[in-house]
């Protein structure tokens, strides 16, 4: 039998990842316990879970492609490409949506130059929606890679990006694009 790292070799391009793989699959006994431990591993490692890497994880844990790619797919943690260095979360939750968050993921999309969860290649950052960061009672809320910020407006937002992403930082600064009070700002 191949092993799963030699299968992994032949698809994937990138050394530092297949490293990872090999490291890990000597570490993680091959019981399928151990999927979505390893899988979290990959993720905060390799920043997220390529398909080769999806198909070398399956052979290692003698499961389908299909088995692993649910697991990735269903769990929000895990992502099948590359992203930014920085991820901003918008909580869309019915609490932040009362309190206006629907406005703030027009401005973000505004500002980025792509709706949430789009990958915008060459962007340093990447933002998308997310269910309940559990800060109901300051709602809107955000969270920047590991802070939660709340009662966030569209200034705030600005401010926030501004701050963590640099002000030069292509979509952080850009000019309110959205059309749709007549191309008011909120």
């Amino acid at each position: 039998m191949t092993h799963p790292a030699s299968t992994f070799a032949s698809a994937v391009q990138d050394g530092d990842e297949l490293a990872v793989l090999h490291e890990l699959f000597a570490t993680f006994p091959s019981r399928a316990e151990y999927l979505l431990p390893l899988l979290h591993q990959v993720q905060a490692r390799v920043g997220f879970v390529s398909h080769a890497a999806t198909r070398a994880i399956a052979a290692h844990f003698n499961l389908s492609r299909a088995e692993v790619h649910g697991v990735v797919t269903f769990y929000h943690d895990f992502r099948g490409a590359p992203v930014g260095d920085t991820v901003v979360q918008l909580c869309m939750a019915e609490a932040c949506r009362a309190v206006g968050c629907v406005d703030l993921e027009f401005h973000l999309a505004a500002r980025r130059g792509a709706p949430l969860g789009e990958v915008v290649p060459n962007q340093r950052w990447h933002a998308e929606a997310t269910y309940c960061l559990g800060n109901c009672a300051l709602g809107p809320s955000l969270r920047i890679g590991e802070t939660v910020y709340g009662r966030i407006t569209p200034e705030r937002l600005d401010e926030l990006l501004a701050t963590h992403l640099g002000a030069n930082t292509p979509g952080a600064n850009a000019p309110n694009t959205d059309t749709r009070n007549g191309g008011a700002t909120s």
